[in-house]
């Protein structure tokens, strides 16, 4: 019987290729594939649904259902039958159609005298396109090799689709990759950007998805395998020492040796698929399956699963990294993920980046803050909508990813971009003045920086310094610890380049969502209240010591500030500052220059170290407010899920009422405090923090202008009041009322 399956799939598959081989138009070839498709099965009744977009399915062929029905009857994703076959990506089989679960009567059709069901969907490297169905009037389930054919059948329609082979005169289908889309996902960095797609990863397509020669298929399918397994052997090798990238590497191998996964490619080529789309096959089921699954090692499993499956792709086409295509002049990057010293690569050239994975708090997210270049993630399906050289808006300020935008679009957004270029000309008009209030109080304004890069925006931006420099950019983007010379001349151009400004250097912030290449990642539940920051650097104070001996040599007798991060209680601070006083007293002894002025702060990022002794506030040289950690601990909210992040603001009346008390512990102690993070950049929310008593903000160089000009036009007592007023009212945020305040200023 499976060998008469066989067969038969091969059959089929030959009579589909001599259909795709023709010069019919979209629509006839659909019809002729239907007619195939039923015929081969011995059903009454063949159809293929297709996406219209991304909530619909429209009947585009059918053999059996009334052709009147086509491309009238539609439904939605999850619908019926077919919507839950598209749904769930997983096949229905029933003999009863009519009692099976989610069954909806579409009386166009006919299809009322068809009692037996099959839908397979129709997808491709885990997006669903369609959904092919059988049916039948005899009661009957199908066959588990009908049912496996008809997935073969369902590969080679996802293939043609995705080539255009249904696209023509007398179709209403319209080409894949032409048609505008709009992609939703989580801003990383704000901003906005006009470019042209660049593939990090260039797509690979399967231009023979059938076969000519099975037993060619299956030799080629054991050259590409073997390829494959040396090469990873190599990189296993290469790998001795690395235990992290050689567990990678082992799961890769153990893959690589599978013969279940083997054997299922060569069952796949003996029912007609070339090498190629077999390898294809598997690796779309896989892709399905991890997005269903829940457990993070079965999810990382598949992943490895689906990357050696695109490395075995690449050798059986040849279509490697280097595709001969040049990158445009206004690149907009679009990958799957990246890591941040892929990204340094691509440097300034960026127009805007967008990713499938990544996070806000990723190392992708911390470089193009740095190079303040638009960052959206958690783009679903970026990869396989997007071609090179496709038109692109990324929208970084409402996390929207106009793909091939239609005119309409395309002038709304230049006219935007129009309107903040003509915000940032207005702006430079007060680079060189004071944040002063009209009530006559000064808010110094300083920008976050981790990159030499960074710096000349000291001079654009109007900062008056940098309020915190990232130093963990230099640990992460190499393979290996960086030698005390090699951060001293750093961080000594980065006083150069700051030409007596000052500059606010953080220590290593690692940990949590930053790992080392070099470091072995902890599995913890919650690495975000984890072993991070300065908790690392307490328990390996070999890191610690070199990077304070680095930034004692690099001042050369300058001002010096340190602060440490993620501190949680007063002695952690004094542990961290006897760690200063040492690298002092041994650079002493070795006769090296000391800074002329040491101040030491720490981050206040955990509320619990706003109730910390009299004694912390006293001794410690000033605090900087680290608004983006702080704000996820007081509202045990992940800034990482956005299921629950925008449900708190900063603007509640209880987390402005936290940083008040904040500001009086520090102003009772003559301690000097900023507030660093997301939020300072932001115009409304810095003139709060302005008006309940913060004089020091420190955000992206981007943001300094807006911030400044909404400060320049406001009286910080009235603010005060309308805070108040809104408190006295009950309250419990209080945005509505300043913008209300505001619309009555303008």
């Amino acid at each position: 019987m499976v060998e008469r399956i066989e067969t038969e799939s091969r059959k089929l598959l030959g009579r589909l290729r001599d259909a795709m081989a023709g010069d019919d138009p979209g629509q006839a070839r659909l019809d002729k594939i239907t007619h195939l498709i039923a015929d081969s099965i011995g059903c009454e009744v063949c159809s293929i649904y297709l996406f219209r977009d991304e909530e619909t399915l429209e009947l585009c062929a059918t053999e059996g259902l009334n052709a009147d029905a086509v491309h009238r009857t539609r439904m939605r994703l999850g619908e019926g039958l077919v919507g839950r076959v598209a749904l769930r990506r997983q096949v229905v089989n029933t003999a009863d159609a009519p009692s099976a679960k989610g069954f909806r009567f579409m009386p166009e059709t006919g299809e009322e005298v068809f009692s037996s069901f099959l839908g397979v969907p129709v997808q491709r490297l885990g997006e669903a396109l369609g959904v092919l169905v059988v049916q039948s009037k005899a009661a009957r389930e199908f066959s588990a090799d009908e049912v496996y054919a008809l997935e073969v059948v369902a590969m080679v329609l996802a293939e043609m689709t995705e080539l255009g082979a249904f696209v023509g005169e007398g179709s209403a289908m319209g080409a894949r990759h032409s048609q505008p889309s709009m992609l939703r996902g989580t801003v990383a960095q704000e901003g906005v950007a006009e470019g042209h797609i660049w593939l990090h990863e260039p797509r690979v397509v399967v231009t023979n998805p059938i076969a000519d020669d099975p037993h060619r298929e299956m030799e080629r399918l054991t050259e590409a395998v073997e390829d494959l397994r040396v090469g990873v052997d190599k990189m296993l090798a290469l790998a001795a020492g690395d235990k992290e990238q050689a567990q990678v590497l082992e799961a890769y191998r153990m893959f690589a040796n599978s013969k279940g996964w083997m054997r299922r490619m060569q069952e796949d080529i003996s029912n007609g698929l070339s090498a190629e789309a077999a390898v294809e096959k598997e690796q779309s089921l896989a892709r399905a399956r991890m997005g269903q699954a829940t457990d993070n090692y079965l999810r990382e499993r598949l992943s490895d699963l689906d990357d050696l499956s695109n490395r075995l792709l690449r050798i059986l086409t040849g279509q490697g990294a280097d595709t001969g295509a040049e990158m445009p002049a206004d690149p907009i990057l679009v990958a799957r993920n990246i890591g941040p010293a892929e990204l340094l690569d691509y440097g300034r050239s960026l127009r805007g980046i967008i990713l499938e994975a990544g996070s806000v708090g990723s190392h992708a997210a911390i470089v193009a803050r740095a190079l303040a270049i638009p960052l959206i993630v958690h783009v679903d399906r970026a990869t396989l909508e997007a071609l090179n050289g496709d038109h692109v808006m990324v929208d970084g300020e409402q996390g929207i990813v106009h793909l091939r935008p239609d005119d309409t679009v395309v002038t709304a957004f230049r006219d935007k971009m129009a309107m903040q270029a003509a915000a940032v000309e207005r702006y430079a008009s007060i680079r060189d003045k004071p944040a002063e209030t009209r009530c006559g109080s000064v808010v110094a304004l300083h920008m976050n920086a981790g990159l030499m890069a960074d710096l000349p925006s000291l001079v654009g931006s109007g900062a008056e310094g940098v309020g915190l420099f990232r130093t963990e950019l230099q640990f992460l983007v190499r393979n290996q610890m960086p030698r005390r010379s090699e951060l001293s001349a750093l961080y000594a151009r980065v006083l150069d380049a700051a030409s007596g400004k000052p500059v606010i250097f953080r220590t290593l912030d690692i940990g949590s969502d930053k790992v080392l290449p070099y470091m072995k990642p902890n599995d913890e539940p919650n690495p975000a209240l984890g072993w991070r920051a300065i908790r690392v650097g307490l328990d390996k104070p070999g890191v610690m010591r070199m990077q304070l001996q680095a930034l004692i040599r690099a001042a050369n007798g300058r001002p010096l500030t340190i602060m440490f991060p993620f501190v949680a209680q007063y002695e952690e601070y004094t542990r961290a500052r006897a760690e200063v006083d040492k690298a002092m007293d041994r650079e002493a002894r070795l006769g090296h220059v000391l800074p002329s002025e040491l101040k030491v702060g720490a981050m206040l990022e955990t509320p619990s170290l706003a109730f910390a002794p009299q004694k912390f506030f006293e001794e410690v040289g000033f605090l900087s407010i680290g608004g983006n950690d702080l704000k996820q601990f007081f509202f045990a909210a992940d800034r990482e899920n956005e299921r629950v992040r925008r449900r708190y603001d900063t603007l509640n009346v209880s987390f402005l009422s936290f940083i008040e008390r904040i500001v009086e512990r520090c102003v009772q102690t003559d301690t000097p405090l900023s507030f660093c993070g997301e939020d300072a950049g932001r115009p409304v929310e810095a003139l709060c923090f302005a008006a309940i008593g913060l004089r020091s903000l420190s955000m992206r160089p981007a943001s300094i202008g807006p911030v400044k000009s909404l400060l320049r036009r406001s009286n910080l007592d009235e603010v005060r009041k309308v805070i108040a007023d809104a408190r006295h009212r009950g309250e419990m945020n209080v945005r509505p009322a300043i913008m209300e305040y505001l619309r009555q200023q303008t």
